[in-house]
């Protein structure tokens, strides 16, 4: 998959360094992904959610945080959306950011 905004990722990493490890691990295992369905991301990552809108959360780090994606499966293209801890994810409307 083609990440957009890996940028996102850093910046996040920089302000909690303990989800930095993970973080790049997911960033490896979706670069090197070829995700046509969200059935293929659950084969991947088993702990996913479908937002709506395009929109999937994965977990990282055991649940500690949650990073939002637009999905476009035909383009093979990712963008992050949002990355933060579930009391901010809690504060966000997913099928819209």
């Amino acid at each position: 998959m083609v990440i957009i905004a890996k940028t996102i990722l850093a910046d996040f990493a920089k302000k909690h360094p303990s989800v930095a490890e993970p973080l790049n691990n997911w960033h490896e295992i979706t670069r090197k992904a070829d995700w046509k369905s969200f059935a293929d991301i659950k084969t991947t990552f088993n702990i996913i959610d479908a937002a709506g809108n395009d929109r999937y959360v994965f977990n990282i780090k055991g649940n500690k945080y949650r990073l939002l994606a637009l999905i476009h499966f035909d383009i093979r293209t990712m963008y992050i959306r949002f990355i933060g801890t579930h009391s901010e994810y809690d504060k966000i409307d997913c099928s819209t950011i």
